[in-house]
């Protein structure tokens, strides 16, 4: 199982930012996708999930200015995120599971003026 986060960056609060997963070695299509993050010094937190059906759920800290989407064809997660605020501020995780077990290696985001 492979997982390839990308896309993050430093942005200023109130901007976006569009993180890509790219999946290999398992049944993408198959699997149920979720989003987590590590903010400095705290655990590892859920963000979002995407059930093979397309149903998505997602934190309270982020709903309404995240949305997560999958491209089945591609073998891809995506993770928009509008309206970022500093407390957004993490590494990045998409993962094969919600508590993280089977992850890739992140994408930082730094939300600071």
């Amino acid at each position: 199982v492979q997982l390839q986060a990308s896309g993050g960056g430093l942005v200023q609060p109130g901007g976006f930012l569009r993180l890509s997963c790219a999946a290999s070695g398992f049944r993408f299509s198959a699997n149920w996708m979720y989003w987590l993050r590590q903010a400095p010094g705290k655990d590892l937190e859920w963000v979002s999930s995407i059930y093979t059906g397309g149903d998505t759920a997602y934190a309270d800290s982020v709903k309404g200015r995240f949305t997560i989407s999958r491209s089945n064809a591609k073998n891809t997660l995506y993770l928009q995120m509008n309206s970022l605020k500093p407390e957004d501020t993490a590494l990045y995780y998409c993962a094969q599971d919600k508590g993280g077990t089977i992850r890739g290696q992140g994408t930082l985001v730094t939300v600071s003026s």
